[in-house]
């Protein structure tokens, strides 16, 4: 299976929306404070959507939409595969490149991670991340005016070797522009 990743455009606020609604509810749901749920809707989703496009990056195989990432300064603020591509390597390809983004400015990165959501937790830990321990995040309602504590696990992963390894690349590629 081939995978591309593109920047995400206006075309795909519907299919982000989506998929982020659906993987939010396997992620989420039973793991977070109940209130929470009665915000976290599709319309909600859709509404979030376009104010994080500029910073989205989307996974695409077999001709449609199988992922997305959403960088937010030094953070991968969300990533969400569609079911029937988890375990394919799109949410490997993904993160890669949210890290990738984030490391041209910081030299480390964090998440966020429901406690309950151990495949998640499996997943960033097999990728070099790590448990920097328990804190609380806001979670906005769907007025904006008021937020539910929700109680998570911040990974953390330093990105000077994603750095040094582009640096690499980029050094290799000039070098090899220059050979006939």
């Amino acid at each position: 299976m081939q995978i591309e990743l593109r920047a995400a455009t206006p075309g795909d606020v519907d299919a982000i929306a989506e998929l982020w609604c659906a993987g939010w509810l396997d992620a989420h749901e039973g793991r977070v404070p109940e209130a929470l749920l009665e915000h976290r809707r599709l319309d909600s989703f859709r509404e979030r959507v376009p104010v994080r496009l500029d910073t989205t990056t989307v996974a695409v195989a077999d001709h449609r939409l199988a992922g997305f990432v959403m960088t937010h300064v030094d953070e991968i603020e969300q990533l969400y595969v569609e079911r029937e591509f988890r375990g394919t390597g799109v949410a490997a390809c993904l993160l890669s490149h949210g890290e990738q983004e984030v490391s041209e400015r910081f030299s480390m990165a964090w998440l966020a991670v429901v406690d309950g959501n151990h495949r998640a937790r499996r997943f960033y830990e097999r990728s070099g991340w790590h448990d920097g321990g328990p804190f609380e995040t806001p979670a906005w309602t769907a007025r904006g005016t008021e937020t539910i504590a929700v109680p998570v696990r911040r990974y953390e992963k330093d990105l000077i070797h994603v750095r040094s390894r582009t640096a690499r690349a980029v050094a290799s590629t000039v070098a090899g522009e220059g050979r006939a």
